[in-house]
């Protein structure tokens, strides 16, 4: 019996210890290589590195402290390695959706971020599937999603292992690491135009579709950016007619006839607009004569800067139409005289200015637009 307690006792302490070292290594305590996340996001799309920042400290980084080429690290199950672009566990990259990385395709995903550093100014980025080992002691060729070759370059001294995004602009960004003096940097982009179609397709189908103005922001976005323009007049004439939230505005018009001009519907264009005239106020209807002078058609923008005079007569900024749609058509005397009246009715001393300005280069026969 006494035997049977003492190997329970001695099982219960076995069991103590057990709980006691998990525990232990479960403490917070601080890091020799601080933790880092950043993140940028490009489009609606995100890109965001988890690492750790390992420190100079006066070492022989490139080829000493981090090996040219593949390496067996004396531990794990890799016969060789890269380097695992950063400290203690693996670096990870995450990519929120679809991407290009060096011109090459990669799945939304968290990837294994490793580095093959060579001698001649060159790496090799390395996106693996296996995200959660640590560091490369245990990486695996066949796991790898993607390989990019990118050129390494000179850079002032980076004491701190850094992430950054060091270019940034409308559908890419190049990533860089940054250490000692090298520079190892890479590309990435996305679909931005396909990846906002799909997310607005999505959320049509929920609370937002409820709204004319979610309508109205769609079809301008497929307008401006290339999506599919047949697509885009259905969102556009979703929010103007045939539902509870449909609406026919002046804006909303405007993204219309903008669409019908862009599939050479131009007779189209023009009815839609001449429909909505009534409910525009004078700015709307000044700023619609000066779309259609930028478009080349002085015709019609005289037709339109008229109406608006008759429709609103005496108010600023009538007259001033007028001599912009003259001085298109060349007739800068019938412009001078519409800028005096400008002139007169002006609301403020910018807006006097401006006209002045204007009357100056009419007189002179030069084009006020």
């Amino acid at each position: 019996m006494k035997a049977k307690i003492t190997q329970l006792a001695a099982l219960a302490t076995f069991i103590f210890f057990l709980a006691s070292s998990t525990a232990f290594a479960q403490l917070n305590t601080p890091r020799g290589s601080q933790k880092s996340t950043v993140s940028q996001t490009i489009g609606i799309s995100e890109v965001k590195v988890t690492y750790s920042r390992p420190s100079v400290r006066e070492r022989e980084i490139w080829g000493k402290l981090v090996p040219y080429g593949m390496n067996n690290l004396g531990f794990g199950t890799a016969k060789e390695s890269p380097w695992r672009a950063g400290a203690d566990e693996n670096t990870i990259i995450t990519f929120s959706h679809d991407a290009m990385v060096g011109g090459k395709p990669i799945k939304a995903g968290t990837y294994g971020l490793h580095i093959i550093v060579k001698e001649n100014d060159r790496a090799t980025i390395i996106f693996s599937n296996n995200s959660t080992s640590w560091g490369s002691y245990f990486y695996k060729p066949s796991e790898d999603a993607l390989r990019v070759d990118v050129l390494t370059t000179e850079i002032p001294h980076e004491e701190l292992l850094t992430y950054d995004f060091i270019k940034v602009n409308g559908d890419s960004a190049t990533l860089a690491l940054q250490w000692g003096k090298k520079e190892i940097p890479f590309n990435i982009k996305f679909d931005v135009t396909n990846i906002v179609l799909a997310d607005i397709r999505n959320k049509m189908q929920d609370q937002p579709g409820f709204q004319r103005q979610t309508w109205e922001q769609a079809a301008g976005f497929a307008l401006n950016n290339g999506g599919d323009l047949d697509e885009a007049l259905a969102w556009i004439n979703n929010a103007i007619a045939g539902q509870f939230y449909s609406k026919q505005t002046f804006n909303n018009t405007q993204i219309k006839a903008a669409i019908l001009m862009k599939q050479n519907k131009k007779t189209e264009a023009l009815a839609a607009m001449d429909e909505v005239l009534p409910i525009a106020t004078v700015f709307e209807i000044h700023g619609y004569g000066r779309q259609l002078i930028a478009q080349g058609m002085h015709d019609k923008a005289l037709e339109i800067f008229k109406y608006n005079a008759k429709k609103n007569k005496g108010t600023w900024p009538v007259h001033y139409g007028l001599a912009r749609a003259y001085s298109a058509k060349g007739d800068h005397k019938s412009a001078a005289k519409h800028l005096k009246k400008a002139l007169a009715n002006a609301p403020n001393e910018a807006s006097k200015g401006r006209v002045q300005a204007n009357l100056d280069k009419a007189n002179k026969g030069e084009s006020i637009n």
